[in-house]
């Protein structure tokens, strides 16, 4: 999935990084990081509550 960022130059990231700051704003970019880094938190717990064996299965009602 990200095996494009691999073969991109660093002068092409950087442009890459230099579009999103002027789009996005440099003061919304660390709440965007830290949605990104909860909502993936959330996903794994979500992900291992999931795998675990229950005791008793569910019913959907």
């Amino acid at each position: 999935m990200l095996s494009f960022i691999q073969n991109m130059s660093p002068l092409s990231l950087l442009i890459c990084l230099a579009v999103i700051v002027l789009l996005v704003g440099g003061k919304k970019i660390p709440d965007i990081a830290r949605s990104l880094g909860r909502a993936k938190g959330e996903f794994k717990k979500g992900i291992e509550e999931g795998n675990r064996p229950d005791d008793e299965p569910k019913r959907l009602q």
